[in-house]
């Protein structure tokens, strides 16, 4: 009897050991376009075409939004909502990609995501490579005012792209910002790595510090960073590392993802399953041999992305854009950050889902930001960031031996998911 009870608890352990694992794989692997609607109609008539679609929660929602299209090219969409019955929606096309046919059929995917390149934003911008620890990353400057010597550094999140933040750089042209919208290792743009798995912002971390340094060494004297969802992880590890807090005055997040464990279990429950099943994958992310299996380069020290813990380590003034609809990165997460530090921390809600605050309501959410951005002090990082080891360590966000220790006894979650708080599951 006692060798069945044992039996069966060994092959327990070892379902929920190789479930750890798939959830883990699932996590950190490289994002990928769902093109999960289809063209119900094309309908034509004196002002331009609708596109007719099956109401969902997504497509009845009130905003401006982009439809993105298997076979090549975008449809950006009015804000407006028209009734075509129980089932299906129609929303009036505003401007499309050059040469694109609308046709019924056609397989689509919903996004926030609303312009494809800075042209479409009427933004003037400059084709660059940054020199990463990972290799060459694109990146495009628009630059700004010649008299500014703030800039804005705009951080996409985990499975999105550099386009994606594109909904901000108006906000900080129109402040007369420069602005770098970057890629970073394994997004699809920019320098491919290993398998090209996620880290969740810790190594990535390295690139965005990259492109702090490239707006040190032309002319800026301060930068402003804007992050969304995991963007803002990896801009909070950077506003906390030694070498580069001075250099950044200020933080506009977006969505943001302040702990990987409570984003994983909200997504675990927004999956149909048990929010407790993601702490089977935290042993595969965290300790070094479990990590390797599952394809990381290192394992990730969860814990110091917990910044509703870590609150009081918070320097730079940070403003926080957050969807009260947002069932991938909770809301009370930010809202917890901005009770901690209330003096520090500003925080603007928006009927919207992840990373689609500013397709919910583009005016106030540009509003928001351009009223809050004269508040950022000035001067800051008059020395610069200081030059990376040549091993490449120094410029890595900060995390204390501490910080590892506790991450590697930590029991917390992940979660089994195809998509993430990223372009796929949000729009961004």
């Amino acid at each position: 009897m006692m060798r069945r009870v044992a039996l069966g608890a060994g092959l327990v352990a070892a379902g929920a050991l190789g479930v750890g694992w798939v959830i883990a794989r699932r996590l950190t692997a490289p994002g990928t376009r769902r093109y999960d609607l289809t063209v119900r109609e094309v309908e034509r008539d004196g002002d331009g075409s609708l596109i007719v679609l099956d109401r969902t929660r997504q497509t009845a929602a009130e905003g401006a939004y982009n439809l993105w299209f298997e076979n090549g090219g975008w449809a950006q969409l009015s804000e407006d909502v028209l009734d075509r019955g129980p089932t299906l929606i129609a929303r009036r096309v505003t401007s499309t990609a050059s040469g694109l046919t609308l046709r019924a059929g056609d397989h689509v995917s919903w996004s926030g995501i609303y312009y494809a390149t800075p042209h479409d934003a009427s933004l003037h911008a400059h084709d660059i490579t940054i020199d990463t620890p990972a290799g060459p990353a694109p990146a495009w400057r628009i630059d700004g005012d010649s008299g500014r010597s703030t800039w804005a550094i705009h951080l996409h999140g985990l499975g999105s792209v550099r386009a994606g933040t594109l909904r901000a750089v108006l906000a900080a042209t129109e402040r007369g910002y420069t602005s770098l919208v970057i890629s970073y290792r394994a997004d699809g743009e920019g320098p491919g790595v290993g398998n090209g798995r996620s880290t969740l912002g810790f190594t990535e971390a390295d690139d965005a510090a990259a492109a702090i340094e490239y707006a040190m060494r032309h002319g800026a004297r301060q930068v402003v960073l804007f992050g969304w969802s995991m963007g803002a992880a990896i801009a909070l590890q950077l506003a906390h590392h030694p070498s580069y807090r001075r250099s950044i005055a200020g933080l506009v997040l977006d969505s943001p993802v302040l702990d990987w464990t409570e984003v994983i279990k909200a997504n675990c429950t927004r999956s149909g399953l048990p929010s407790a099943a993601g702490s089977l994958a935290i042993p595969w992310l965290t300790l070094r041999p479990l990590a390797r299996m599952v394809g990381l380069p290192e394992s990730i020290p969860i814990r110091s992305f917990d910044w509703t813990v870590r609150a009081e380590e918070l320097t730079a003034p940070t403003l926080i854009l957050h969807g009260t609809h947002d069932d991938s990165v909770p809301i009370r997460l930010s809202q917890a950050l901005r009770d901690a530090r209330p003096g520090l921390v500003s925080l603007e809600t928006f009927e919207a889902g992840h990373t689609l605050s500013w397709n919910s309501d583009p005016d106030r959410w540009q509003s928001a930001v351009i009223a809050w951005l004269p508040g950022v002090p000035r001067g800051g990082g008059l020395s610069g960031p200081r030059r990376r080891d040549r091993d490449g360590v120094s410029h890595r966000a900060m995390v204390s031996e501490n910080d590892q220790e506790l991450t590697q006894k930590d029991d917390t979650a992940r979660w089994l998911l195809t998509s993430l708080p990223s372009s796929s599951c949000s729009g961004n």
